[in-house]
This record gives structure tokens, C-alpha cells and sequence, in this order.
């Protein structure tokens, strides 16, 4: 299919809630840009940990991961990271991943934002368009 690459900015989330308390303001709120290769065989965020660091993420757990090449690894997991891409956002713990190369999308915030990749356009697209719609039973 190709490689399809997002967009994505990350905020630190505890900073967000902070900021929308009053307790600091929004302007320093930790953030930055990334460019991430979508990977629908990832479950989660996988950031590297300048990524970590940049946004003042702390460790608050560990994960087994078993990466490409078949080795496992077990990675820090951290606190809460806002996933931004265009409008929509996902808020979930990232997985800190040693020498990663770039920041993995995985299924779980694909979900969240309602993104699928359309696979001739090699690109993320909204699944009911550009309104995020939820199913409810």
C-alpha cells in the first residue's frame, strides 16, 4: 500500500488541564510538531524519548513491545499526550520507544479520531467524511 505519513501535534496533556484550570498559562503549554508514519500495526502513540523529553512527559509505567524486526523490547510508558491532526484529537498514554526513528499513529487514536487510511490515496481520511460520528447501542 505504501507509506502515509500524518501530521501530528502533540501537547502535554496534564499542561492542557493546568492551562484550562488557570493554573499556568496556555502559552506554555510543551508541544511540537511531528511528522508520523501511520501504523495500523501499532496499537498506540510510539514517540522516541527526545519526543518524551521535549514535552516534559513522565514515565509512569512500563510495556513489552515486540518491534519490526521481531525483537522485544520493554519501553517507559507515559503520562498522557494530546494527539492533534487537523481537528481532531485523541488524549492517551504514548509508549517511549529507544532509537525510534519517527513517531508511529496506531490503531487505538485512529480510532479515537475516526481516521482510516483510504488505500489508493495513501492518505488518512475521516470514516464518515469530516464530522466525527460514534456509534451508541
Amino acid at each position: 500500500m505504501g507509506t502515509v505519513y500524518a501530521e501530528l501535534t502533540l501537547r502535554n496533556e496534564g499542561d492542557v488541564r493546568e492551562a484550562a484550570r488557570g493554573i499556568i498559562k496556555s502559552e506554555v503549554i510543551r508541544f511540537t510538531t511531528v511528522k508520523a508514519i501511520v501504523d495500523t500495526g501499532a496499537y498506540s502513540i510510539m514517540i522516541d524519548k527526545e519526543t518524551m523529553d521535549k514535552l516534559g512527559l513522565e514515565a509512569v509505567g512500563e510495556q513489552k513491545i515486540r518491534i519490526a524486526n521481531g525483537e522485544r523490547l520493554t519501553c517507559p510508558v507515559t503520562e498522557a499526550v494530546e494527539i492533534n491532526w487537523k481537528d481532531r484529537q485523541s488524549v492517551m498514554r504514548a509508549i517511549a520507544v529507544p532509537g525510534l526513528p519517527q513517531t508511529l499513529l496506531g490503531l487505538l487514536p485512529l480510532e479515537e479520531m475516526d481516521l482510516v487510511v483510504h488505500p489508493s490515496r495513501h492518505e488518512l481520511v475521516g470514516v464518515h467524511g469530516d464530522t466525527i460520528e460514534y456509534m451508541a447501542y
